[in-house]
C-alpha cells in the first residue's frame, strides 16, 4: 500500500501543512507515503505511471465530479490533493490526467478536528485526517495512532 500526496507548491512552506505530518512519520520511516510536486503543464513522470495503475484511487469528493468509482478495499495506491479545498478544486480542474482516474472514498462518520485553518469544507478531512483513515482501513492501526498523536500536538498551536 502507499498513499501519493499530490501537494500544491504552496502547501511546501505553509507552517499549517498536515501533509508534513504524514510525510515525517509515514514516509521516511514507513514508506508507506510519498510527496509528489504538483505541476499543471508537466506532471511528474511517477504520478503519470502510479495514475495508470489498475488499482489506483484518487481521493476527491465524487459528489463535485462524476467518476467511476473504486472501493477503498479494492485501493492499493491512494492519490491525495494535498492543499487547500479551492486549491485542490483548481489542481483538479487543470489537471486533465487526474480526471481518468478512480475515486475513492473514506467511510467515516467523524468530523475533521483540524483547527490552524479558516474556512475549512463541510464534511471534509485535512489531509492527514485522510491519511489516518487509509491507514486505519488497510489495518495499520499502529502507524495511524502515531500519526494521529502527532496531528494532536500540531493541531493544538
Amino acid at each position: 500500500m502507499k498513499i501519493y500526496l499530490l501537494t500544491h507548491e504552496r502547501e511546501l512552506d505553509r507552517p499549517t501543512n498536515t501533509g508534513r505530518l504524514a510525510l515525517d512519520v509515514g514516509g521516511d520511516t514507513e514508506g508507506v507515503v510519498e510527496r509528489i510536486v504538483w505541476n499543471r503543464v508537466a506532471p511528474s513522470p511517477k504520478l503519470l505511471s502510479v495514475l495508470k495503475t489498475p488499482n489506483t484511487g484518487l481521493l476527491y469528493p465524487v459528489a463535485e465530479v462524476p467518476g467511476e468509482e473504486i472501493a477503498l478495499a479494492d485501493c492499493d495506491q491512494f492519490v491525495l490533493l494535498d492543499a487547500t479545498w479551492q486549491e485542490a478544486r483548481k489542481m483538479f480542474n487543470r489537471s486533465p490526467y487526474l480526471h481518468p482516474v478512480k475515486r475513492v472514498a473514506l467511510n467515516t462518520t467523524e468530523s475533521s478536528r483540524y483547527a490552524l485553518r479558516r474556512n475549512q469544507r463541510q464534511g471534509g478531512l485535512c489531509t492527514v485526517e485522510c491519511v489516518i483513515e487509509i491507514l486505519r482501513s488497510k489495518g495499520r492501526m499502529e502507524l495511524a495512532a502515531h500519526i494521529q498523536a502527532q496531528f494532536d500536538h500540531f493541531n493544538i498551536r
